[in-house]
């Protein structure tokens, strides 16, 4: 993975996420894919510009396979928001930046 975004594993996503409070945006990923790769400098910029707002934390598929079968993510890149823990929107494909913008924005 590129860059400084926090990845998480099977062990650690559901304290960082399922047990955390506030927003987190969570980039279900994997280093084969395109898209993925191509998403991640957005997630980057989004990481320091929300910033004490939300949380941008990555999961490979590959190396997490029960979270990612938990969250029954059939495609990636999915970037699934969590708000206090539970899921409020999940965006599939690479989107431009104000897509997640908007979402972060209506949670």
């Amino acid at each position: 993975m590129a860059g400084s975004l926090h990845e998480l594993t099977d062990a650690t996503f559901e304290a960082e996420v399922l047990n955390s409070k506030g927003l987190v945006l969570v980039d279900l990923w994997a280093p084969w894919c395109g898209p993925c790769l191509r998403l991640t400098p957005t997630l980057e910029a989004l990481s320091v510009e929300l910033a004490g707002k939300a949380r941008v934390v990555k999961v490979n598929v590959d190396d997490c396979q029960t979270t990612a079968g938990s969250l029954g993510v059939n495609s990636i890149p999915t970037v699934v928001l969590f708000k206090d823990g539970k899921e409020v929107t999940r965006l599939v494909g690479s989107q431009p930046k104000d897509a997640y913008l908007t979402a972060i924005s209506k949670a």
